[in-house]
């Protein structure tokens, strides 16, 4: 079972093609680039590899705007370059997840483009048209305040046609059958090439009715269950992780009662609960958002985030807790994006201190799910808000002190790389962490080995512990006779904490498996523990002969 449900217990690590390394000279990253820096990824402890779209594209939205689906951006390299990355990741023990975007093509796509020419074209009801712009049309925009409209009028087909981002990703008609045929077909050639599932871009989107009659789009739920029926048929253990940012109520739409739609989601509203705590050492909205998404089917699993590709969207947030989080994290107009996030990177949100860096990713890797690393993130890099919207945070990895930090030997880059400031490649690098012990590299590959020794937080059910105490989160997970106890202070000064782990005998030993300070419980069976501000611990109840007691069912 353990092998079969693989992501249940993974660790996942987002990047982009683009910005990993660039081995051809032309200051782009490609698939020759990440194939010379998988041993980085295996040593690091990765265990699956989420690529951001890699295939043709104008490169109007980072590739969100594919022109062909079957097939690789030339600057990147070929199908055949692809093969071998995934050949050479499968080799380390790494799975391959890519990105499905398929609620809208680029407007340079053939499809679009025959649309366009002729009413009567195959293609043309595998796009949404109107023959007047809809009383809706400024309404719905994904972008706001870049984007101004969702219907736009094209003058080649004489009609406006629907867009839920930019202008120049016309959505597909997804309820139409042929083009969900299409999509399993690009699903299967995927698949076939060497990946393990795939990264469902806006899936509610793509799910949703579409067209100028509609007012309050429909959901069409099945269609989750028939791209998984597909998917599992083709290979057994591959899965769906969805972008769905939506509310709690809706969960089991997207996992299916019986666990027959997605395997996997982002889990949106903990990761804004999660900020609200960093702001305000105020966990209690966090246990909300966790008690709250806790119900999913024994298949389904959560993905668990810090930051992404995207901003830190805080839409789900009070207006009182988002202001907070701005205040904290963003004050600035310029750090903040579509009037609900913020887009910077996670190190300068926390001002580069360590202490909250280190506690920040500890409580990730805590947390009730599948955590997902963006790349960098394990060497702080920091983010460069001259560049527009979210490309701020997508500049290229800095892998040395050498010239454009070892990304390139090209002198230009297409995206620039951080050289200024304490963010600099000459301050942030993964050559000079590798050879510092305790460097947050290497500090993130010690938490990463002890968070897959913990399988009871990716299998197991968690208890919310009381420590009278709203800053500082304890969580205790049970899995085959094992239990795992770990408490985050989230204050910037220490706090002393008492507690009762809530499990009988056992709880009276915690053995400390991250520095090795021990508790022993009180007569009454009660912790007393000292945190440091930004303290954590992670707790083995019972003692280090666990693996003896793990019970097989």
């Amino acid at each position: 079972m353990i092998n079969d449900l693989w992501y249940k217990n993974a660790i996942i690590y987002c990047l982009s093609v683009e910005t990993f390394m660039d081995a051809n000279g032309d200051g782009v990253g490609d698939f020759q680039g990440l194939m010379r820096r998988l041993d980085y990824l295996s040593g690091l402890g990765v265990t699956a590899i989420w690529l951001m779209p890699f295939q043709a594209s104008p490169g109007g939205d980072d590739g969100y705007d594919v022109s062909d689906y079957y097939n690789v951006d030339p600057r990147y390299g070929s199908l055949g370059d692809f093969v071998e990355f995934t050949h050479g990741a499968k080799q380390r023990g790494i799975r391959v997840l890519i990105d499905l975007v398929i609620n809208h093509t680029s407007k340079d796509h053939p499809w679009f483009q025959d649309a366009r020419s002729d009413p009567r074209s195959r293609y043309r009801d595998w796009y949404v048209w109107s023959d007047k712009k809809p009383a809706n049309a400024d309404q719905g925009m994904v972008f706001p305040g870049v984007q101004k409209t969702t219907w736009t009028y094209d003058d080649k087909a004489k009609a406006y046609y629907f867009h839920r981002f930019y202008d120049h990703q016309p959505d597909l008609n997804t309820s139409n059958p042929e083009v969900q045929a299409e999509i399993l077909k690009i699903m299967g050639f995927w698949i076939q090439l060497g990946v393990s599932g795939f990264r469902m871009d806006a899936a509610p989107f793509i799910i949703a009715t579409k067209g100028a009659d509609v007012i309050k789009p429909v959901e069409q739920f099945d269609m989750l269950r028939k791209f998984r029926e597909f998917l599992q048929w083709r290979l057994g253990d591959s899965i769906v992780l969805a972008e769905a940012n939506i509310l709690p109520k809706d969960n089991f739409e997207y996992f299916g009662d019986d666990g027959d739609r997605m395997q996997m989601m982002f889990n949106f509203q903990v990761n804004q609960a999660l900020f609200y705590a960093f702001a305000s050492a105020d966990t209690r909205p966090l246990k909300k958002a966790m008690e709250a998404t806790k119900p999913r089917p024994a298949t389904a699993q959560w993905g668990l985030f810090l930051r992404n590709h995207d901003e830190l969207d805080l839409g789900r947030l009070t207006d009182k807790q988002r202001g907070a989080v701005f205040a904290a994290f963003g004050a600035e107009k310029d750090m903040q994006l579509y009037d609900r996030g913020i887009r910077r990177r996670l190190a300068p949100m926390l001002g580069g201190d360590r202490r909250r860096i280190n506690m920040a990713y500890s409580l990730l890797f805590s947390l009730p799910g599948t955590p997902v690393i963006r790349y960098g993130d394990e060497i702080g890099m920091g983010d460069d808000l001259n560049l527009p919207e979210r490309d701020c945070a997508r500049t290229p990895m800095q892998w040395s002190t050498e010239p454009e930090g070892g990304f390139t030997k090209s002198k230009k880059p297409v995206s620039p790389v951080i050289k200024e400031g304490p963010y600099g490649f000459q301050h942030v690098n993964v050559a000079e962490q590798r050879r510092d012990p305790n460097s947050l590299l290497n500090w993130t590959e010690r938490m990463i080995r002890m968070r897959k020794e913990a399988p009871e937080i990716g299998w197991g059910d968690f208890s919310v512990i009381d420590t009278g105490n709203d800053g500082v989160l304890a969580l205790r997970y049970d899995w085959r006779g094992n239990s795992v106890l770990i408490l985050h202070n989230l204050h910037a000064q220490p706090a002393e904490v008492t507690f009762d782990p809530d499990i009988g005998e056992d709880g009276r030993q915690l053995i400390d498996i991250a520095d090795g300070a021990s508790s022993k419980a009180d007569g009454k069976g009660f912790h007393t523990v000292m945190l440091d501000a930004y303290g954590y611990r992670w707790y083995r109840v019972g003692g280090l002969d666990y693996l003896l007691r793990r019970k097989e069912i």
